[in-house]
């Protein structure tokens, strides 16, 4: 992976500084959690065509030995992440686990199946409504609709004015999801309707206090992201170190404003995790 520094970048606040030693200090405690699109994934304007950075899986594999876990938590479908992560059947992620729908489907590479209660009905019923919907308001031309299983999506990036469409969208689609009993989470150019009580938070918490873990760090670069960084801040509250990673991008500065260390994307998220091994690897 020659086109990445090896160098392990420095947070800037206090407590991300701790989470890195802590990290470090005993990798066999650690959980190192990342988000998929825009983090592991470049972003790109058909979602079924995101593919997880070329030299991620590798690096992954490299690191995931030396650690407690690698998980991935994503909106996406737990099997949709990892086929398109390449995460399956890799030596080294034998112990990875992928945490698909903000944590209500879960993939164990151990098992290599996925574990799912049952869909809620709210998005059946959103689903059979959404396209005479998007029609009877009017919708932006360019504007599409993402099949996601527990969750439909709509996307405004290929729209005339993405970012007008999507501030159009935002009120008449909350309130379409309430009339079903669910959310919408607003993301990069996209409002994915889906059933309340799990987030990215919810999971990682819950994955954290499975696991024991001593100390935690997560990497994401969306608004979903929010809740795991807001998680992270708990447990650190709570005595658990912690890092919170940005994968950066111009789209979204909420996260880089709470991130302890902001890379540059997906390239720069595969640098840290290299770096990362490479400093394990160190260690007297």
């Amino acid at each position: 992976m020659g086109s990445h520094t090896d160098s392990l970048p420095t947070p800037v606040t206090p407590a991300g500084r701790d989470g890195l030693d802590a990290i470090l200090a005993r990798p066999e405690r650690a959980v190192l959690a990342f988000d998929f699109d825009g983090t592991l994934a470049p972003i790109v304007p058909d979602p079924d065509q995101a593919r997880a950075h070329p030299d991620a899986v590798p690096a992954l594999a490299a690191l995931a030995p030396k650690v407690a876990s690698v998980a991935v938590v994503t909106g996406r479908p737990a099997g949709v992440a990892v086929r398109h992560g390449g995460f399956a059947g890799v030596p080294g992620l034998d112990h990875l686990v992928v945490l698909g729908h903000y944590g209500a489907e879960r993939w164990d590479a151990r098992t290599g199946t996925v574990n799912a209660p049952a869909p809620h009905p709210g998005v059946a019923a959103v689903r059979a409504e959404l396209p005479g919907f998007l029609d009877e308001i009017g919708a932006w031309r360019g504007t599409w609709i993402e099949e996601k299983g527990r969750a439909v999506a709509v996307h405004t990036r290929r729209s005339d004015d993405p970012q007008a469409a999507f501030e159009a969208l935002r009120e008449p689609l909350t309130d379409l999801a309430t009339r079903h009993g669910l959310i919408v989470e607003p993301g990069r150019l996209v409002l994915e309707l889906r059933p309340p009580g799990m987030d990215k938070g919810v999971a990682l918490s819950e994955y954290v206090r499975e696991t024991g873990a001593g100390a935690v760090m997560y990497v994401g670069d969306d608004l979903g992201d929010l809740p795991a960084f807001a998680a992270v801040e708990k447990l650190r509250s709570d005595g658990v170190p912690g890092l919170l990673v940005c994968s950066g991008s111009e789209e979204v500065t909420e996260l880089a404003d709470r991130a302890d260390l902001v890379v540059d994307g997906p390239e720069g998220v595969v640098g840290l995790v290299t770096a990362l091994g490479d400093r394990m690897t160190d260690r007297p």
